[in-house]
């Protein structure tokens, strides 16, 4: 099969079937087998029986998967990545922003441009600046700490996938604004970009939030340690926490070492214990072992996790060696 196409939704009952046709026209102008997966994230209108529906009409290529209640998208995309069965992946939204007619391009960049991933970039948006404006600034700090520089808008919906790119990834919580740096986390570093239409929403209204923007940054945060320290959390806890501990160290030394000289020089003093020098230092050397010997639990944790040697095989030589 040529294509798969997921769709998360909720509550896009009005959109579902002009989507599928217009899907259609494009799988059948092109001569693509294809196959579109709708993931129905608990939604509370008619959505799935409108799916329900156009299976009836077309079983050959709709199929779906409804969720008993409301989830999120993340959990929707992981599901739908985890049936398709296409060589290219290609995900969208069902509220109609996301142009069907830039598929065969996406296709085209994955299948003879070598991209493992193709992410579209809504380079002239239909979006209130309230909406805009944090979306740019979310994308550059992505950008920054990803280091995947070529990408303009990490949240876009519309993008394409080699097959073996999501059966290697997991898709949890919200971080579908972040599948990309997933993928490079997975060693999938061919990742392309590819300006696509952005239209106007036709039904219904946005299910999503500023403060989208808030969780965005905090998973982002996440994604950067597990990705940096995550097999070794000692180089992070363990360096930060013999820094502190070393400077609360050699503070409270020159405390006492002051104490010490004006007590030898006879010059006034006072209690070390009155010194708010000698509390900071105090705070300093407790943090610093906190964080070291959080550094050593972690270490624990990774050392006993039966994940600890997975590790993402591209190819292998030699006809006794099984991945």
């Amino acid at each position: 099969m040529d294509i798969s196409v997921i769709i998360p939704l909720y509550n896009e009952a009005e959109s579902l079937r002009e989507l599928s046709a217009w899907i259609k026209r494009v799988m059948d102008d092109n001569g693509f087998s294809y196959e579109v997966l709708f993931i129905d994230d608990g939604s509370t209108d008619a959505s799935w029986e409108v799916i329900r529906k156009l299976r009836e009409e077309d079983a050959e290529h709709i199929k779906g998967i409804s969720f008993r209640r409301n989830y999120g998208k993340s959990p929707a995309l992981n599901t739908g990545f985890r049936h398709a069965k296409g060589d290219v992946v290609i995900t969208m939204d069902a509220d109609l922003q996301d142009s069907p007619d830039e598929i065969p391009e996406l296709f085209r960049m994955i299948k003879e441009d070598g991209y493992d991933l193709v992410s579209g970039y809504k380079q002239k948006r239909y979006d209130p600046l309230s909406k805009t404006i944090p979306t740019k600034l979310f994308n550059a700090t992505a950008r920054k700490v990803s280091g995947i520089k070529n990408l303009h808008d990490f949240n876009c919906g519309l993008k394409a996938y080699r097959s073996i790119v999501v059966k290697h990834i997991e898709v949890y919580g919200d971080m579908h604004r972040y599948i990309p740096y997933l993928a490079k986390l997975a060693g999938f570093n061919r990742i392309g970009e590819k300006v696509v239409q952005h239209q106007a929403r036709k039904y219904g209204k946005t299910k999503f939030g500023l403060d989208r923007f808030v969780n965005g940054y905090l998973d982002l945060a996440t994604l950067w340690f597990t990705g940096k320290f995550g097999k070794k959390p000692m180089h992070l806890f363990g360096l930060l926490g013999s820094l502190m501990f070393l400077l609360g160290l050699i503070a409270v030394i020159i405390v006492g070492a002051t104490k010490l000289y004006y007590m030898h020089s006879g010059h006034p003093y006072i209690l070390v214990t009155d010194s708010p020098y000698f509390y900071i230092s105090l705070v300093l050397m407790l943090l610093g072992a906190q964080l070291f010997l959080t550094g050593f639990i972690g270490e624990l944790v990774v050392r006993n996790s039966s994940k600890r040697n997975d590790y993402e095989i591209e190819d292998v030589i030699g006809e006794n060696i099984k991945i």
